[in-house]
């Protein structure tokens, strides 16, 4: 390419009067070659006399802006020298410089929010170099230390204030980010990487296409706009041919600071007006050979307010390129090699500025193998630890209670229920401590099995506690349990164990009135009651068990770790149960529950048909209205559940109200319908409750507070508005509550959105009503918030890897049990590096 249309030539004035018409910005001061040389050689000195400060070289630089100067004989076969020859040349070129007018000292410090980064420092000749893929990134744009002697912290746990260019206004920033030391920024992984790696010529470039060129700089200019904004457009080509690139607030690209010199442009290229222009590109110029921002795979961080991307991967970059080697290994060499992983090092740097795709999936398949293994080992020494201890009461279910419990409910149980119900026997005599989660679908029979439970706790002479999530549930559970074990025969069998009446029960919730309150607190410290139920009530310290012997926690992912070891210290030891309604995927199975014993009630009751479901839209809500109608007409009863609202329970309760309202009103204005949602007082939701399990109320109104422990068996129908707000789990649930009789139940769901995740889950649902099945759908569709709850699982926050990734899952797993079963304790000395790390890790709290 011609030099001179890098310098204002008539044809670079043209092609930019072309665009800007008659506006006319003045272009900047350039700066001399002298000047230009001196920041590259102070660029050269601060990278360690590598010879890459300049495209080309150092003397080729020289030679090219200040020819037949004593600056280029200082640097004559600058390449060929040693780095103690090369500081010396850089010294005398200086010197030179100096006589020059040119200070030693001209150059600033480089500055990190640059919008260019550090490199536009250097100058370069607009002769047209040829096209290549650039260097690896190396750290320029961010020193990486201080030079404050602050001694606080050592390697990786450097206070990252100390790093140049942070300083407290973006400390503050960063601190926001969850970054307070060095290790934190290595830690802050990209969100994604952009694909800038596609090097083009201008005559290859096709609009909708996102690629990198690299070009020359012909000529700038500004133009306002009409909201006040400055578009800055450049004219800019290679030996193939032309195209504009345009910027907004970008008025540091004008006049020489970019005229002439041979930039890095990333971005999509769109047509505009018949020819090719590239809006808002990432830009690098061409001589930094130390590319962050263009030309490559470029990371995409979480930032805030007041951090660039620019900025920031410049700070990660300067961290890595100055700490990496300080990165440890704590897998051993043999694991690596086996299950074929990259190292710690190589996979922190690929995480952030990968060479290939390839790279990026090495790096993140082993930083997620690291989060995935933390939990494994955690589960896994825990279950372990936990076989092991011995000291629990030895709680036994006699074959004649075992006997007096199948006579006292009104129908056969199924094999499912008689062999969890042996499991559990089983684990409750043994002397170890259980830990056990019960599995089963909606209205799969877990109660009775936990009536089994309770009743062998109580002719052992223990006590039980059972905690449930809401006062529904708790109620319908001491409903439940308390009118099986109230029977004849089980009282007979327990007064023959026991010498005396029993077992007594006792429900204890918020609403229970304090005269209730202290006749249960009585009992329970006495002895005289043998099983209390109840809501989060049953933790608070005045619940104080004599002998207590066994925990339940029913849906237990509504409880934190905190209130599920709350009511297991109420005991020595006691046994734990913990059930689910909503099946558990086997993922999950094996890194959240990793560490109990699992049953599973896979088989429902006799008699149960399988629930019809139906997707419909809006424009069809009044034939599911009539169709509710022709239910009721044949003695049934239906719910009618209103949309989720994510603000508040008060919103969510707003709607349910005006729902209701226009029910009534519009729509069934002859029939008796009740309502129920979180806000109802107690007294009145227990009244609305026994009014529709007693037939006075046909059609309920209500939120999700039905989701579970509603148990109405002639309720057949059950309406879900706005379903596609819901998630597979929570529909499933929902549409439990129906199909507990022996008369065909229906689910009618009604979707005003069609979004193609929302059509997915629909189809899904309708599709089948084996829980296990959707479970492991809804997992792969939203993730393990809808098993977990929220913040509850007491695991730690999964950067890379997903609770959702099967094989990852089992494959950390299969590695866990071989390390452990190898060197339980990991005590060896290949493995005490592992060690280290985990116990430097925070602790993972799991169910047990």
């Amino acid at each position: 390419m011609d030099r001179r249309f890098g310098r204002g030539s008539a044809r670079a004035q043209s092609a930019s009067s072309s665009i800007r018409g008659s506006t006319r910005t003045e272009p900047l001061p350039r700066p001399s070659g002298a000047d230009l040389v001196a920041r590259v050689l102070k660029l050269e000195c601060e990278q360690g006399y590598r010879d890459a400060a300049a495209i080309g070289g150092i003397e080729a630089f020289a030679r090219s802006w200040l020819p037949e100067s004593s600056v280029s004989d200082a640097l004559r076969e600058y390449r060929e020298r040693d780095a103690t020859a090369r500081e010396r040349a850089i010294s005398e070129a200086i010197t030179a410089l100096g006589g020059l007018g040119v200070s030693s000292n001209a150059v600033v410090a480089p500055d990190a929010e640059a919008s260019v980064g550090a490199a536009d420092r250097a100058g370069a000749p607009a002769k047209a170099a040829p096209a290549r893929r650039p260097a690896k990134p190396r750290a320029r744009t961010v020193a990486p230390i201080t030079t404050r002697h602050d001694q606080a912290g050592s390697g990786l746990a450097i206070p990252v204030q100390r790093l140049r260019n942070v300083g407290p206004y973006n400390a503050r920033r960063l601190e926001k980010l969850g970054i307070l030391t060095v290790e934190d920024l290595l830690r802050h992984l990209p969100v994604r990487h952009i694909d800038y790696s596609q090097l083009r010529k201008v005559a290859e470039l096709r609009p909708g296409e996102i690629v990198t060129v690299i070009l020359s700089i012909w000529d700038v200019s500004a133009t306002p706009t009409r909201r006040g904004l400055t578009r800055i457009q450049a004219i800019a080509g290679d030996e193939t041919g032309t195209v504009v690139a345009s910027w907004f607030r970008r008025r540091d690209f004008l006049g020489n600071r970019v005229r002439g010199r041979q930039v890095v442009l990333s971005g999509r290229i769109e047509a505009r007006q018949g020819r090719l222009e590239i809006v808002d590109p990432e830009i690098e110029f061409l001589e930094q050979a130390d590319l962050l921002n263009t030309a490559r795979l470029v990371p995409v961080y979480p930032s805030t307010e007041g951090l660039t991307q620019r900025w920031l991967r410049a700070l990660v970059n300067a961290a890595i390129e100055m700490f990496g080697d300080r990165i440890g290994e704590h897998i051993p060499a043999s694991v690596l090699a086996r299950e074929n992983l990259i190292g710690l090092r190589q996979a922190v740097r690929a995480a952030h500025f990968p060479e290939t795709l390839d790279a990026l999936a090495a790096a993140r398949r082993r930083l997620g193998f690291d989060e995935l293994l933390r939990i494994q080992i955690a589960v896994v020494e825990r279950r372990r630890a936990r076989l092991a201890e011995r000291g629990a009461p030895e709680l036994r279910l006699d074959e004649a209670v075992k006997l007096a419990l199948a006579e006292s409910v009104p129908y056969a149980l199924t094999g499912a229920q008689r062999r969890v119900i042996d499991e559990i026997a089983t684990d409750l005599a043994s002397g170890r401590p259980m830990a056990r989660l019960l599995q089963g679908d909606v209205g799969s029979g877990k109660t009775i099995v936990a009536a089994a439970a309770i009743l062998a706790t109580a002719t052992s002479g223990y006590q039980a506690i059972l905690m449930a999530p809401t006062e529904i549930l708790a109620e319908q559970h001491g409903r439940s349990i308390a009118g099986v074990l109230s029977a004849e025969p089980v009282r007979q069998a327990f007064l023959a164990a026991r010498g005396r009446p029993g077992p007594e029960t006792r429900v204890l919730i918020g609403a229970t009135t304090k005269k209730k309150r202290d006749e249960a607190y009585a009992g329970l410290a006495s002895g005289a009651i043998d099983a209390l139920i109840g809501t989060h009530a049953v933790i608070q310290e005045t619940v104080i068990p004599s002998r207590l012997g066994l925990a339940i926690v029913d849906e237990q992912h509504r409880f934190g770790v905190v209130q599920r070891g709350a009511l297991r210290e109420k005991g020595t030891r006691p046994h734990l149960l913990v059930m689910t309604a909503t099946p558990i995927p086997r993922t999950l199975a094996q890194t959240v529950y990793g560490d109990l014993d699992v049953s599973i009630i896979d088989e429902m009751p006799i008699g149960r048909r399988p629930i019809k479901t139906r997707t419909i839209d809006g424009t069809q809500r009044l034939d599911a209205y009539a169709f509710a109608r022709q239910e009721i007409e044949r003695g049934r009863q239906a719910y009618v559940v209103c949309p989720l609202v994510a603000e508040s329970e008060k919103v969510e309760a707003a709607s349910a109200i005006a729902e209701f309202d226009r029910l009534r009103r519009d729509v069934f204005p002859d029939l008796r319908l009740g309502l129920l949602h979180g806000r109802i007082k107690t007294a009145e939701k227990d009244a609305t409750m026994a009014a529709f399990r007693d037939g006075e109320i046909q059609i309920l109104v209500a939120t999700t507070v039905i989701e579970v422990g509603v148990d109405v068996p002639n309720a057949s129908l059950m309406i879900i508005e706005a379903a596609d707000r819901f998630g597979l789990a929570q529909l499933h649930q929902l549409r439990g509550r129906v199909g507990r009789g022996a008369e065909q139940s229906y689910c009618i769901l009604i979707s005003e959105t069609r979004s193609p995740d929302a059509e997915e889950r629909l189809r899904v649902i309708a599709s089948t009503t084996d829980g296990f099945a959707l479970a492991e759908e809804d997992l792969r569709l939203r993730g393990p918030g809808e098993f977990l709850g929220t913040r509850q699982s007491g695991l730690p926050e999964l950067r890379v890897a997903s609770l959702s990734d099967t094989a990852a899952i089992s494959w950390t797993r299969r590695v866990a049990d071989e390390m452990i079963a190898d060197d339980p304790g990991l005590m060896r000395p290949d493995h005490r590096a592992l060690a280290g790390w985990l116990a430097s890790q925070t602790a993972i709290t799991t169910i047990a």
